[in-house]
């Protein structure tokens, strides 16, 4: 992915809840700031979501895009997105890694080219809260699924 946003966080979870939470997209509205309503269109053989339609509140606007999922394992997945109305291009991905002490340490990438016209800098820095917020929403949400089954 060229350009775009990274940042990786530290979660006091396994991996396997990690990669729950963020694998079942019906739920971000739950957990994920901004995420207004989902709809999975398409699952895959094993239940996840290959094909989702997402609508966000862009800040600027409300976004309604869809994306198609790929899974290597619970270690990461990725989406693109279908170029729609609101968004031209958008790709991203979640990486899990376990840690030696039971924490999930995760990588999140994303890179947005909307399909109106936003500042260069805006668009960075809409990119980098969209990542932030998520990634403390993923951990929050996971750590919260993990200490209720201990």
């Amino acid at each position: 992915m060229a350009e775009g946003t990274v940042q990786t966080i530290q979660v006091n979870a396994p991996a396997e809840v990690v990669f729950d939470v963020a694998a079942h997209v019906e739920n971000f509205p739950e957990w994920a700031t901004g995420v207004r309503e989902t709809e999975v269109l398409e699952v895959n053989e094993d239940g996840t979501p290959a094909r989702a339609r997402l609508i966000v509140d862009g800040m600027i606007r409300t976004i309604t895009y869809v994306l198609n999922y790929t899974y290597d394992g619970i270690a990461r997945i990725e989406w693109t997105a279908e170029p729609g109305d609101d968004i031209a291009e958008m790709e991203g991905r979640y990486e899990f890694y376990e840690l030696e002490n039971g924490a999930t340490e995760v990588v999140y990438a994303l890179k947005v080219e909307p399909n109106f016209k936003v500042p260069g800098l805006l668009r960075r820095q809409a990119e980098k809260q969209i990542v932030g917020t998520a990634l403390r929403g993923l951990r929050d949400r996971s750590e919260e699924l993990a200490s209720a089954a201990d």
